[in-house]
Formats: C-alpha cells, sequence, structure tokens
C-alpha cells in the first residue's frame, strides 16, 4: 500500500519541496539536531525537571523543517511522515533516554480525532514503538476540549490544561508500577506533559518521561 501510494501520489519534502522523498538529506539534518547531544536541557533553555516528568527529551527545535513537517503531518493530513519522524524519536531515545517500559501518546481530543480521523501523537507513538521494540498504550483520555496552546500565552498554558487528563480505566493494569514514556509532537513550556504525568503517576506509574519531535523556544 506505502508503494502503490507513492506512485499515485509521490512525496515531497515538506521542508524545502524537494521531490520523491517525505524528508530529504539536509531537512533531515535538521530534524535529528539533537540527535548526539547529552541528554538534558543545552544552554540557553530552562533547565529544570517539569513537574512530574523525570526526563524530557526532543530530536530538533520547533523551527523551518521541522514545523514544516510537524504541520504537514498534523494540519495536512500527511500520515506518511510518522514514519521517519518516529524512527528520528527512537534514535533520540536510544542516545538519550534512561529507561522506559512503555510509550503512551499524548491525547488528542475526540472532536479533534474526529475532525482529523487520526491523532498524530498515536502515529508518532506507534513508529516510535516499533522501532524501539516497545508497547503503545493508550493509556490517556483528554476530558474536555482545551484551547490550542499555540494561540496562548506561556502563563496560560497550564490553566488550559490543567485537568484536562485522566487515565483510562482499561489501562490502569498496564501503566501500574511501570517507566512511561509520554511522545508528544511538540513541547511548548511542557504544561500538556506535567498534566499527563500527573494522570499517569496518579495511576500508579512508578516514573514518567517525555520524549517529542521538537521543542519551542
Amino acid at each position: 500500500m506505502a508503494a502503490l501510494l507513492d506512485l499515485l501520489l509521490p512525496p515531497t519534502c515538506p521542508g524545502c519541496g524537494q521531490e520523491g522523498t517525505l524528508i530529504c538529506t539536509d531537512c533531515r539534518r535538521h530534524l535529528s539536531a539533537r540527535l548526539d547531544e547529552p541528554p538534558g536541557a543545552p544552554i540557553g533553555l530552562p533547565g529544570g525537571l517539569l513537574d512530574g516528568v523525570a526526563q524530557l527529551e526532543w530530536c530538533a527545535p520547533f523551527t523551518g523543517p521541522t514545523r514544516a513537517a510537524l504541520h504537514e503531518l498534523k494540519y495536512a493530513a500527511n500520515r506518511r511522515l510518522a514514519q521517519p519522524l518516529g524512527e528520528l524519536l527512537a534514535a533520540r531515545w536510544r542516545r538519550a533516554g534512561v529507561g522506559g517500559e512503555l510509550l503512551v501518546p499524548v491525547p488528542v481530543h475526540s472532536d479533534r480525532l474526529r475532525q482529523r480521523g487520526y491523532d498524530q501523537a498515536v502515529l508518532l507513538a506507534e513508529a516510535t514503538g516499533a522501532a524501539l521494540g516497545l508497547p503503545v498504550v493508550p493509556a490517556l483520555g483528554r476530558g474536555r476540549a482545551t484551547t490550542a496552546q499555540h494561540a496562548l500565552g506561556r502563563g496560560a498554558r497550564s490553566a488550559n490544561v490543567g485537568a484536562a487528563f485522566a487515565i483510562e480505566p482499561r489501562a490502569t493494569a498496564a501503566v501500574r508500577g511501570r517507566w512511561v514514556v509520554l511522545v508528544d509532537d511538540v513541547v511548548t513550556t511542557g504544561a500538556t506533559l506535567s498534566a499527563c504525568a500527573g494522570a499517569l503517576l496518579g495511576a500508579g506509574a512508578e516514573v514518567v518521561s517525555g520524549l517529542a519531535v521538537a521543542r519551542e523556544r
């Protein structure tokens, strides 16, 4: 199916427009900017950990080709991009991750899921899990719709997602006593990851880490 889709609709790199490739070599370098960096926040970004999150890792800053690729995945229904982006997430976690037994995608609200027909974080988590050999458990539900984080000031983002996430009852046993790695597309202030971590820790997760394609400065 993938080969047929490539034949009928040849891929185009979202970063530069090069035809015949989902992400060209030059744009992939941008997306893997942090691949070989040591774990933790680089100089110039806040070094403190997020509430409830033991470790946060990401692949690249949310600029240029990285922003273009994520927008293409998230808003233009280019689901094929989840595979190369998931492989980059897996490569970063192999380099910098210090643990993790299962992956949990940060969920979109059900209204947005119906509108888009898919959840980009689920696609990313599935591709990452396949590369790492880790199970993916959709353990979280989004109990209420929230304003898009990018539309808010930094101070309003924590209030926006507070109490928005809850553990799915059928997933409680899967996360209890486990080291969970949350997977998302972009991290801004980290308010969303902290809210998700709070729900997971409240359900008995031992440790929660975070992994994203990009971080917004």
